[in-house]
């Protein structure tokens, strides 16, 4: 780096340097952001008095952070991050007035926040976070009435969030996590009305979440909470921070029920409230949001859950086996991103499920012969999948069951005769998958059904024209290349008559001919034995005169 800048070449000119449009050869800026350089930053940067912005992130700097930084008075940027730089903050960096600022995150900074800070009217971020600094957060900072971020998370600070912070009006970010905080959250924190995020976690925070927070922070879009002592119930009025992305409040002892409108958050993508004292909900309602990651076993612990809810997410892994409960009415879990196979113990306790929908998923295996015991299922969806495997013939035990979507999965063998027990079967698709065989007579017997897909199989034999086979809208078997017949309107090639006469072959010609056959034998001894007998008389009538003549 230090090669481009050379005595020949004018300091204006160089690198990461900018000087003054108005003020010639005075520089005003230094980037050199993530250039690699080592050493201590030297003294003389105090003698460039028009320095507007310093950024100087992702380097090795280390050392001290030089006192001559505090003369330059016109200073409205300082950005020293992720270096190793040492020693105490410094405190006559009160003297840059003009500073709006000041981030020296992911340092070696120990000490304590000096008060004198508070002389920094104009700063508007400040960022402390990932060193070791220690002692309280001065009730001063209040004098920081244009400060918008504060980050000082990850180090060694203590005592009580002071309720100056909430008089700050500007404030959107608040990052404290990871100390050793303690007391109760500030109640004037809860009137920022601008505020965006929100991170105390990791501290020994106690004390009560205001129920109205949502209310009063309609703008959040994140709350960190996890770790701490907190106790109460999770506000319902978090449904009303329409914009949450991020709620954690793990391991705290929190009690009472999962609110159930958290699931009108329709950007949220994550909420972990595992490690509590919750009890059990009857509804978890988290469909069509942008929850990531895979599903808490934590839920395992709402034993009175009728309603579980988590479509329509980015929810990866498998599905956790503990959620069988057999209150369980509807389970949705469709269109995200799990694996796995689906657990016996799901379907085997869970028998009251009335509507159990895994579509869109990337599941695996073959279908749990379990699957049989939800006998009051209505609608039942694992489509678009990975299964593969025959169908259960405990399938027919399912005999209230409306709804049925195999569709997009491996399933292969013949259509199972257990099937026509379901009667009031309305909706079948068992499209794009390998079944094979003829279609069962007996699904033209059905007599609510007003769809059925049948296409891309390898199905063959003569299509029915009975039923649902009888409307073109209703029925679909495009893709079966050895299917024939059916109504004109399905366009299927007519079925050969040779299948025809083969079938009278079999029944009739084939018998007449055994028969006839088995008589043409009969006749053949019949006829050997009496010419036989023939020859053995004439032999006899033969030898006779011989003898008399002797």
């Amino acid at each position: 780096m230090l090669s481009y800048w050379s005595e020949s070449i004018h300091c204006c000119h160089w690198i990461g340097v900018s000087c003054s449009r108005w003020h010639i050869h005075r520089v005003v800026a230094i980037n050199l952001s993530s250039y690699g350089l080592v050493g201590s930053l030297s003294p003389h940067i105090g003698n460039l008095t028009f320095l507007r912005t310093v950024i100087l992130q992702n380097n090795s700097f280390h050392g001290e952070i030089p006192p001559q930084i505090g003369g330059l008075f016109h200073l409205r940027v300082l950005v020293l991050s992720n270096n190793s730089f040492g020693g105490e903050f410094p405190t006559n960096l009160s003297h840059c007035l003009n500073l709006k600022v000041l981030n020296l995150i992911d340092n070696k900074l120990i000490g304590k926040i000096p008060k004198e800070l508070d002389s920094l009217s104009t700063l508007q971020t400040l960022g402390l976070s990932i060193n070791n600094l220690t002692e309280k957060i001065s009730a001063s900072i209040r004098n920081l009435s244009f400060l918008i971020t504060l980050s000082t998370g990850d180090n060694h600070l203590e005592g009580r969030i002071p309720e100056e912070l909430g008089r700050i009006a500007t404030v959107e970010f608040i990052q404290l996590s990871h100390n050793k905080l303690a007391g109760t959250i500030p109640s004037p924190l809860y009137y920022l009305s601008s505020l965006d995020y929100i991170d105390i976690a990791s501290n020994q925070l106690e004390g009560s979440i205001y129920p109205d927070i949502g209310v009063f922070l309609p703008h959040l879009t994140g709350l960190f909470v996890s770790k701490n002592k907190f106790t109460g119930p999770v506000p319902g009025s978090l449904s009303n921070a329409s914009g949450l992305i991020y709620i954690h409040f793990a391991d705290n002892t929190f009690t009472g029920l999962v609110p159930q409108d958290l699931g009108r958050l329709q950007n949220l993508q994550i909420i972990n409230m595992s490690d509590n004292r919750l009890g059990s909900t009857e509804a978890l309602v988290l469909g069509r949001n942008k929850l990531s990651g895979t599903i808490p076993l934590s839920l395992s612990n709402l034993t009175l859950l009728n309603y579980f809810y988590l479509y329509d997410n980015n929810l990866s892994g498998e599905i956790p086996s503990t959620l069988a409960s057999p209150t369980l009415i509807d389970v949705i879990l469709s269109n995200n991103n799990l694996t796995g196979s689906i657990p016996k113990e799901l379907v085997d306790i869970s028998t009251g499920v009335l509507v159990f929908n895994l579509g869109g998923n990337a599941l695996t295996g073959s279908l749990p012969v379990e699957l049989g015991n939800l006998i009051n299922v209505a609608d039942l969806d694992v489509s678009h999948n990975r299964l593969y495997g025959s169908l259960l013939n405990s399938l027919g035990k399912c005999v209230v069951m409306e709804d049925l979507q195999l569709d997009g999965n491996f399933f292969e063998g013949e259509i199972p005769e257990s099937l026509q027990s379901l009667r009031g079967l309305e909706y079948i698709d068992l499209s794009h998958n390998k079944f094979s065989g003829r279609i069962p007579e007996y699904l033209g017997e059905l007599p609510f059904l007003t769809y059925f897909n049948l296409s891309f199989n390898q199905l063959e034999g003569e299509v029915l024209t009975v039923g649902a086979f009888g409307n073109e809208t209703t029925v679909s078997v495009q893709g079966n290349y050895g299917l024939c017949g059916g109504i004109p309107e399905l366009n299927l090639s007519i079925c050969p008559t040779y299948s025809t006469n083969k079938h009278l072959v079999v029944k009739i010609v084939i018998p007449v001919i055994s028969i006839a056959t088995s008589c043409c034998i009969l006749l053949v001894i019949f006829f050997i034995i009496y010419h036989w007998k023939r020859k053995s008389r004439k032999n006899i009538n033969v030898s006779s005169p011989e003898l008399y003549n002797s």
